[in-house]
This record gives C-alpha cells, sequence and structure tokens, in this order.
C-alpha cells in the first residue's frame, strides 16, 4: 500500500488492514479531548482502551462530553503519578500495548516511561517525532525530535535520524528524504549544528545510520521544503525541497516550529509519538486538539504494528 498523503487516509489504511486493535491505556484518564479522541478512536475500529484513573472524574468527564465509555474498563487509580505508573505497568506486562498521556504534566508522564526499573525504556535512545498533516504538499512531515532531547550530541542526533525513519517507514514511506535543519545551507564552523548535520550525512552514505533512507544537511528550512527555493539558492540535493523528514538541532527551535504549525496554517493538524520505547508511547500537549489525540492513537498504530 502506498504511504498516507493526510490522516484519513492513515485512517482508512488502518481501518482496511485492521486484524487485531491495539489497546491503549490512557493514563489519568479524566481529560475530555483525550477521552474523546480514545472514544472515537474505538468506534472507527482503531483502538481498545483501558482508562486509569479515578472512576468518579472520568465517568463525569465522559458524561458532561456526551461519551459513552465501557465503566468496565476504568481502573481506580488515586493521583496523576500513581495513574501514570499504573498505566505504564499495564503496558510493560503486555495488558496494553500502547500508552497514552491524559490530564497530566508531561515530567510527571514522563518520569514512568523513563523509570529505569518500571518503566518502558527501550534498547537505545528514545526521541519524540511530531507529524504534521500538510494537505497543500500532499504529505505527511516527520519532525524530530521536538519535545525530549534537549541538546543532542551528534551520537545522539544519528539516534534521531533512526528513529525518525523508523516512525516514517512506519507509514509505509519506502526510502524516506531526511534533512538535517540548521539555520543556513552551508557548513559553517562558527555553527555546531551545521557541522552536526554534515557528519551524520557522511554517516548515511558511508551506511553508519537511518539504511534505507536519504540524508542531507545541513539544509535550511525552506529548502528543504521548496523546490523553488532549492532552485534559487543553487543547492543540488537529492532531499532539498523533498523532505519527509526534518531533524532539528535542539529541542527549543524544534518545539517552536512544531508547535507554530497548527497555529499558522489553518486546518493543520499532527501527531505526537515516542518513538524507540519499548512500547509506543502517545505524547500530546494538554492544549491539542482532539483531532491532535485521535490521529496520534492513529499513529501509535502504524508504529505499533511495525514494532518500531
Amino acid at each position: 500500500m502506498p504511504a498516507p498523503r493526510n490522516f484519513a487516509e492513515a485512517i482508512q489504511m488502518l481501518q482496511q488492514t485492521a486484524s487485531k486493535r491495539q489497546k491503549v491505556a490512557l493514563a489519568s484518564a479524566a481529560d475530555t479531548t483525550a477521552l474523546s479522541a480514545l472514544v472515537k478512536a474505538h468506534e472507527a475500529g482503531l483502538a481498545d482502551y483501558v482508562l486509569f484513573g479515578q472512576e468518579r472524574e472520568i465517568a463525569s468527564v465522559a458524561e458532561a462530553a456526551g461519551l459513552k465509555i465501557d465503566r468496565k474498563a476504568i481502573r481506580e487509580v488515586k493521583g496523576e503519578k500513581e495513574a501514570c505508573g499504573a498505566a505504564v505497568e499495564a503496558v510493560r506486562k503486555g495488558e496494553a500495548d500502547t500508552l497514552m498521556k491524559g490530564r497530566v504534566y508531561t515530567r510527571v508522564y514522563l518520569r514512568a516511561v523513563l523509570d529505569r526499573e518500571k518503566g518502558l525504556r527501550g534498547r537505545g535512545l528514545m526521541s519524540h517525532v511530531f507529524i504534521w498533516e500538510v494537505l497543500h504538499m500532499g504529505r505527511l512531515i516527520f519532525v524530530s525530535d521536538a519535545a525530549l532531547n534537549m541538546y543532542p550530541d551528534v551520537e545522539q542526533k544519528a539516534a534521531i535520524v533512526e528513529n525518525a525513519v523508523k516512525a516514517a517507514k512506519a507509514f509505509g514511506l519506502a526510502e524516506p528524504k531526511v534533512a538535517l535543519l540548521a539555520a543556513v545551507e552551508n557548513v559553517n564552523p562558527k555553527m555546531p549544528a551545521t557541522i552536526d548535520a554534515a557528519i551524520i550525512t557522511q554517516m548515511a552514505r558511508r551506511k553508519q545510520v537511518a539504511q534505507g533512507a536519504i540524508v542531507d544537511g545541513p539544509l535550511a528550512l525552506d529548502n528543504a521544503l521548496s523546490e523553488e527555493a532549492a532552485r534559487v539558492k543553487g543547492i543540488e540535493s537529492p532531499v532539498a525541497g523533498r523532505a519527509d523528514v526534518l531533524v532539528v538541532p535542539d529541542i527549543n527551535c524544534g518545539n517552536m516550529l512544531a508547535k507554530a504549525y497548527p497555529f499558522l496554517v489553518p486546518g493543520g493538524e499532527m501527531a505526537g509519538i515516542l518513538v524507540g520505547a519499548a512500547k509506543p508511547v502517545i505524547i500530546t500537549s494538554r492544549a491539542d486538539s482532539e483531532k491532535s489525540k485521535l490521529y496520534s492513537i492513529a499513529a501509535a498504530a502504524f508504529v505499533w504494528r511495525a514494532g518500531a
């Protein structure tokens, strides 16, 4: 099957190929948008669920939002920290397949995920991937890491590239094109991001990282996404203007870039998922829309099926 061009196609593909549904553990489930997204995912055949938190609060939120939930799927847990721990444990033990964030601060949620003894750490580096739905370009674009690793070094950036490529391939991209972003497209010894990008590009050419992907950088954002911008600047690159994956230098520019998208682009939607964990982990902002959280559940389903 071809890679989906938007989230509607992604959901349709999941529905058409569903032989088994992922079970999502929603931590601190008394959250209107997260609960609504999960219920809609269930109704669409994308996921089953188990809800962690106080039954009275969860039922109240569901009633206020007009949601019909299975009360038998609620696991009574008091406290946000405790709810996160219980949800992580359920995923770790195989009682659920995917972890999802509800009404809880990200730092509390991640503390449970990253716990060295009881968390969901994988074998390597974990990194976050935002997935933009860019309708006018007719494709999904993967942005990493804008939420977890703050100031990654070259080795960590190489791992971030690997994780982002795995996520893109889970969506059916046979050979993702990866742009290593910087403020400029030329290597400048005074700009560490350009040096890191050049090193990782060379590593990819020698098949030391991201095999099965095309990696190039440094590239500025305009010439990573616009073929016209690349042409005007005289950039010859198999990635320039056609990037599927944008790898950012650090969490500051990445987080601002990713979060600006739905506010500046009319109808712009995105999903968010942690890659490299032992099981798929959905991380969205409390301010994200219901659609964003529904699309994140769909993204987790692709990653879960692919075993990425």
